[in-house]
């Protein structure tokens, strides 16, 4: 019952010896943050396609370009990442096409273009914050987990050195405080990585249906502007 008791998980981290704690402890915030980062960027994900969603059924549904313009700037705080694309492209083309010189067709519709690039970048900055951070946990913490335990273990054989006689049972609690360094390590790293890639996989299917929509919102401009 005492050897149950001393490799218990909260046994072995009480006595580990500090360098091998102190990584513990790292990895422990650094994975608490990334739960944290993770479902931040989860419902920042799921919110940013049902916008798109809405958005498209309303402009294909609603020809209205002004009406839809107002709409989006009545409401600019609870629009959505395509809706604010939409809003800076038809901005700029009505701003050009209420010039004293009217400009020719490619003018404006590569004046929209250039604002929703812009906004497009914008947008996509924001859907892709953290996401390194998500990186970074997923490709160091089994690396430093491993340094703890690589610490641990010679502190373990060091230990040794005042021992009379060698035995696995006195040299087993050491490696096994180390090696939940790596195991902590290894917590932090699996979610971050799973996470990260899909959050890849999502922003990058974001992204082609808004560079979708600017192709088709730039075609309905020149046609528009056409006239």
């Amino acid at each position: 019952m005492n050897v149950t008791h001393d490799l218990s998980i909260l046994s072995l981290i009480v006595n580990a010896s500090f360098v091998v704690q102190a990584i513990m402890v790292l990895l422990l915030a650094v994975s608490v943050m990334s739960w944290y980062y993770i479902f931040r960027k989860l419902f920042a994900i799921r919110q940013a396609r049902r916008e798109t969603e809405d958005f498209e059924r309303a402009f294909w549904s609603r020809p209205d370009l002004n009406a839809l313009y107002q709409s989006a700037v009545n409401s600019r705080h609870r629009t959505g990442s395509l809706e604010r694309i939409f809003e800076a492209g038809f901005r700029d083309y009505v701003k050009l096409r209420g010039q004293t010189r009217v400009p020719d067709t490619g003018e404006l519709v590569d004046g929209a273009r250039r604002a929703m690039r812009a906004t497009y970048q914008r947008e996509m900055d924001f859907l892709e914050s953290h996401l390194a951070f998500l990186a970074s946990v997923g490709s160091v913490s089994p690396y430093v987990g491993l340094l703890g335990t690589v610490w641990g273990i010679m502190q373990a054989f060091r230990g040794l050195a005042n021992v009379a006689q060698a035995t696995l049972a006195a040299v087993a609690p050491g490696i096994a405080e180390a090696l939940v360094a790596t195991a902590i390590g290894l917590f932090a790293a699996i979610p971050a990585v799973v996470a990260y890639n899909r959050y890849s996989h999502d922003i990058d299917r974001l992204s082609n249906r808004f560079e979708s929509f600017m192709e088709e919102f730039s075609n309905i401009l020149q046609r528009q502007a056409g006239r």
